[in-house]
């Protein structure tokens, strides 16, 4: 037999069965926060969400500037008070330095004080986004009816897509233009709900379907493969560990109701309800941000449709379990969750024409500071070699034949000294 000692010490006991000498190890706790810390980084993403969330704060700025009836300029004075407001964490005057391509500061000829206004290149820009958004109104207005068909009433808040009026691409007068022009497919109940008049069926397929397709016909995959699976493009880096493969093999396979599908109560504590529930809410933010001009949300604005889409669950848990559909961006005071399948190298796979001009002042605000003077001067330089060198007048005579014996007698000379 094995006897067991205790030594006592001081009114206390030690021992192998004594608490204070053996602790029980703990299983370390997996939650969102902890997948949030270690996930694995995507740095073009990363880098390509910084340049967007300076350009929300530059557009902000010109919001505010453009509310001034005054005049085309502000004093910088008074857009240093708008620093909390923007949220800037740097003084106003050295923001407005750092982009001279979107901000021109300039001394008043009367006043004499420091005052800014938005540079010609810019206002261009925004004047072109708002011609491309008017001329994509009928597609505005069928990506309004699909989030309406996926509902489960068939309505809508207006709150909610004022929320996302930019990455929808709507216009600022929605409400008016688009919601109240299109009465024969919306109509607004008590001011702030829109209810979908007449649903299109054409409509009612999902996005991700079409890559089910083209998986099923160029890789030809059977149908089990492919009917309810998702494309998954997981970061550089990313560790898979034992047994993750089979269990996303698993849940490719698994059958769940689709957006547009008729809405039944699915019942979580059948066999597979959890799984298949959470699936679904994955099918409809995978829509929601299939439909969007950037393909990119903040991930609070998404809570604004648990309801109306029946998916309420914990989504940022329910996209951090997906790091291959979804990635977070989580630096700033809001999360952004993009979709990975539609960017290639930090740049939109298949642009639309409303993200090609936001391109382009994401261009700008990547010039920083550098001048293009002399990118400028250069073009001109080879336009004018495209040009012809000699031009006729009226008279017949030719530009530049005072120049023709200067190179004959300069020819003649360098002959006879040759001799």
């Amino acid at each position: 037999m094995i006897f067991l000692k205790t030594v006592r010490c001081n009114g206390m006991l030690f021992g192998p069965f004594n608490s204070f000498s053996q602790r029980r190890w703990k299983k370390p706790v997996v939650s969102g926060q902890t997948r949030l810390e270690t996930r694995t980084k995507d740095l073009k993403l990363d880098k390509l969400m910084t340049c967007i969330n300076k350009l929300k704060t530059i557009l902000d700025i010109h919001q505010l500037m453009s509310q001034r009836k005054r005049g085309p300029f502000v004093s910088l004075q008074l857009m240093s008070r708008w620093r909390n407001i923007v949220g800037l964490n740097v003084g106003m005057g050295a923001f407005l330095h750092k982009y001279p391509h979107l901000f021109e500061l300039f001394e008043h000829p009367f006043r004499r004080n420091l005052c800014c206004k938005i540079t010609q290149r810019m206002r261009s820009l925004i004047d072109e986004e708002e011609k491309v958004v008017k001329e994509y109104e009928p597609e505005l207005v069928q990506k309004i009816k699909k989030l309406l068909m996926m509902s489960r009433n068939g309505t809508l808040h207006v709150h909610a897509l004022r929320l996302i009026r930019r990455e929808l691409g709507l216009p600022e007068d929605f409400r008016d233009s688009i919601l109240g022009l299109y009465s024969k497919d919306f109509r607004l109940v008590d001011l702030e709900i829109v209810e979908l008049v007449d649903s299109n069926e054409t409509l009612a397929k999902a996005e991700v379907e079409k890559w089910r397709e083209k998986e099923f016909i160029d890789k030809w995959l059977s149908e089990f493969e492919t009917s309810y699976a998702f494309p998954v493009n997981f970061p550089a880096g990313f560790k898979i560990e034992r047994g993750y493969r089979e269990k996303l093999k698993n849940w490719q396979r698994l059958p769940y109701l689709k957006p547009y599908e008729s809405k039944e109560v699915l019942r979580v504590r059948t066999c597979g309800g959890t799984e298949r529930f959470e699936k679904r809410a994955v099918g409809i933010i995978h829509e929601l941000l299939s439909l969007t001009i950037e393909k990119m949300l903040e991930v609070d604005r998404l809570a604004h449709f648990r309801k109306d889409f029946a998916i309420e669950v914990n989504v940022r848990e329910l996209l951090l379990k997906h790091p291959g559909i979804f990635y977070i961006y989580p630096k700033g005071s809001t999360q952004t969750v993009f979709l990975r399948e539609a960017y290639s190298k930090g740049c939109l796979a298949m642009p639309n024409p409303i993200y090609v001009v936001r391109r382009k002042m994401l261009d700008l605000i990547l010039l920083g500071c550098r001048n293009t003077r002399s990118m400028e001067d250069l073009e001109e330089i080879k336009e004018e070699r495209n040009v012809p060198v000699f031009r006729t007048d009226g008279g017949g005579k030719i530009d530049g034949d005072w120049i023709i014996p200067i190179l004959e007698s300069y020819d003649q000379k360098q002959m006879g000294e040759a001799k």
